[in-house]
């Protein structure tokens, strides 16, 4: 029978916040196939959810994500037969799946502890805030072993820029803590695993501030500013403008001059995260 241990997600839903956490310690969370996976029908489902109000992504056990599995690549090279090459094929489909996750509409908040390395530092790089312990590493690890961060690379260059982005991948170097947030990979920093919840609790509570809808269209929008014709972005956005005016707009103005909460305002505690990952059983200290 499948259960929780042997899922290669777990996957929590509370107030409309989906926490999903990587399963497979053992590995320290790489991002095998069957992870890969599972995680692409979880952005696809996102993508289709009308309810979703923000993704969690966390490693288990104290460790976010080790990267891909450079051995399975190396094995099916071996076995190749004729003019496919599945070793190209396996990498784009990867970046299929990074584009589905940039795609989502609500915030995907990262929680990284131990270390976001190669694949894992672009599920980082590919997320809207990124919390992190003082100790998490993060590192464009590829060119160490021979390759290249390929599928992950656009990501990473829109977080941190192409100056920073070289330095990282041109020397492997490892950056955590002050450095990690200087660089722009992280937004805020905790102490231990244990602060690092109720920072998450508290930058959930700060995202269940906002409309659900404007907070969607607010990341499109986002994306959309990224052009040329300006004047074509500014005739669009007078008309989300207006849109959100004649729904969520009525709600928040009026809730504004009544001095109470918006109607949609949610709040996360510190105890509400640590419930999660304790019903999940992905916490605590990697074995």
């Amino acid at each position: 029978m499948m259960t929780s241990q042997n899922l290669p997600l777990v996957c929590t839903r509370l107030q409309g916040v989906l926490f999903v956490t990587i399963n497979r310690p053992a590995s320290r969370n790489a991002l095998s196939e069957e992870v890969v996976t599972a995680l692409e029908e979880v952005a696809h489902g996102a993508l289709e959810d009308l309810t979703l109000r923000a993704i969690v992504l966390r490693g288990a056990k104290q460790f976010f994500c080790a990267g891909g599995n450079l051995g399975n690549f190396q094995t099916r090279l071996d076995q190749a037969t004729g003019l496919d090459d599945p070793v190209a094929t396996r990498n784009r489909k990867f970046g299929a799946f990074m584009q589905t996750l940039a795609a989502i509409p609500v915030p995907v908040v990262s929680v990284v502890e131990g270390a976001a390395l190669g694949g894992g530092m672009g599920l980082a790089c590919v997320s809207d805030i990124v919390l992190a312990t003082q100790s998490a590493t993060f590192a464009l690890s590829e060119t160490s072993l021979g390759v290249v961060p390929a599928q992950i690379m656009p990501f990473v260059v829109r977080r941190i820029g192409p100056a920073r982005a070289r330095r990282l991948g041109l020397s492997a170097e490892r950056v955590e803590g002050d450095l990690a947030v200087g660089a722009g990979i992280v937004d805020a920093l905790a102490t231990d695993s244990e602060e690092l919840d109720s920072l998450l609790a508290s930058w959930l509570t700060q995202i269940g501030k906002c409309a659900p809808n404007a907070n969607k269209r607010m990341k499109t929008m986002v994306e959309d500013a990224q052009v040329e014709d300006i004047g074509r972005f500014m005739d669009a956005a007078a008309q989300v403008f207006s849109t959100c005016m004649q729904d969520e707009g009525k709600l928040g103005i009026a809730a504004f001059k009544a001095r109470q909460p918006a109607p949609w305002v949610v709040t996360f505690t510190t105890q509400d995260i640590r419930r999660v990952y304790q019903q999940q059983g992905t916490a605590g200290a990697l074995s």
